[in-house]
């Protein structure tokens, strides 16, 4: 019996249909789309090549764990001089390292995704 090839892993956006079925790269890229800035999610090319638009999301997503990363990093030494309540800095650092992880799982789910779609356009090709 031959093993078939699944990319569904845990990181498998739920919002993405299995590879292969009907509709299943629109969802993928409806999926994206929220994940870049709005101007890019209406660029003709990036629609035309999910693959690109996979690309433009993975960069998005690693430019904001860079950000998130710096916030958190930071907010001991920095917020206090703002004036804020040691309890709304220990929320806010929470609020960051939760954000993190957000991210990277986001990213994890965007190589998934990206996969998949290279495989499919190798298919194709």
């Amino acid at each position: 019996m031959a093993l078939t090839y699944s990319p569904i892993t845990s990181d498998w956006p739920c919002q993405v249909k299995t590879p292969g079925s009907f509709d299943w790269e629109r969802s993928a890229v409806k999926w994206l789309r929220e994940l870049v800035p709005s101007r890019y999610a209406s660029y003709p090319v990036l629609l035309k090549h999910p693959v690109l638009l996979a690309r433009h999301a993975q960069i998005q997503v690693q430019h904001e764990i860079r950000v998130a990363r710096t916030a958190l990093q930071t907010a001991r030494s920095e917020l206090p001089a703002l004036g804020l309540h040691e309890g709304v800095i220990e929320h806010t650092i929470k609020l960051y390292a939760a954000e993190v992880m957000q991210l990277q799982h986001i990213a994890r789910s965007i190589r998934a995704v990206t996969h998949a779609l290279t495989d499919c356009n190798a298919a194709r090709n």
